[in-house]
């Protein structure tokens, strides 16, 4: 067992389900490491995400901690199973870390839940609105810098067109379809693109019009991104410096509420596409 290049979020996230595992059966690092015969170093770094864990390791370990829930054990075992490259790996050398793993939680997500108040979804965007939002970036990117977000801003648009896309339910706040970033033809291209975009069967697109009043969290964008299993599920949200993600039970169970709040008050399918229609003719 070896050390590894800084952990990804998702690695994180196995290491934290084997901790979690442990504690609930009130088992301390020195009693693991003796359940497991293995010192308790490794436990540590293995939950802290600093050692890899093979899948055969986290079935024996979870058999240990007495956990019965196969389907989540089958995930974690999955989780531990990956390897190779994907294409966010070309970006490692140019974009931060939080966006890496965004990306990957949205590939290895099997649904999508996404709130935009001031912006497109990222999903979504096309790419003249991609250039312009991040020409607004402060400090200033780089010509260079620049196109490398362009780039791959879009390229997470894959996981819309895999063998198995996620279901995606896109709540887009009024205020995100009447910001202007660029011309008004570029803003009216958006427009057309994420009505196209609202016609795919596993695509949902609902407007949260001015007139819905306040919501919970109105002041941020968030994404629940659903595991395999509920118990990993994570929420993503923006902040100044890239991502931040959530995972405690806490968190999901309150983030879900707030979904479901925020979906009360937006617009059916069909009626928020003639709402964007109308946003697009007061340009």
């Amino acid at each position: 067992m070896s050390f590894r290049r800084p952990p990804t979020e998702r690695q994180c996230r196995l290491g934290a389900e084997l901790r979690k595992m442990r504690e609930r059966v009130g088992l301390s690092l020195t009693d693991a490491a003796a359940l497991h015969r293995v010192n308790k170093t490794t436990i540590s770094n293995t939950e802290s995400a600093r050692f890899g864990v093979s899948a055969d390791r986290v079935r024996v370990w979870a058999a240990n901690y007495r956990c019965s829930d196969r389907a989540y054990i089958d995930a974690l075992a999955d989780m531990a199973r990956e390897r190779g490259r994907h294409w966010w790996d070309e970006h490692r050398d140019t974009m931060p870390a939080t966006a890496l793993d965004l990306a990957e939680l949205e590939h290895h997500a099997i649904a999508l839940r996404n709130v935009q108040i001031t912006h497109m979804p990222g999903l979504l965007q096309h790419e003249d609105y991609v250039r312009a939002v991040f020409q607004e970036a402060v400090p200033a990117l780089t010509p260079e810098g620049l196109e490398h977000r362009v780039a791959f801003r879009i390229g997470r648009r894959v996981v819309l067109d895999g063998p198995e896309p996620p279901d995606c339910t896109f709540l887009v706040h009024e205020a995100a379809l009447r910001m202007r970033f660029g011309s008004r033809k570029m803003v009216g291209n958006q427009l057309d693109h994420l009505l196209e975009q609202s016609e795919r069967e596993n695509v949902l697109v609902r407007v949260i019009p001015f007139a819905a009043g306040g919501f919970p969290s109105a002041g941020s964008s968030t994404l629940y991104a659903c595991g395999r299993v509920p118990q990993l599920d994570t929420v993503q949200l923006d902040v100044p410096t890239g991502s931040t993600f959530l995972r405690a039970e806490t968190h999901l169970e309150n983030y879900r509420a707030v979904l479901e709040r925020m979906e009360a008050r937006s617009l059916p399918p069909d009626r928020s596409r003639d709402f964007i229609r109308e946003v697009s003719r007061d340009l």
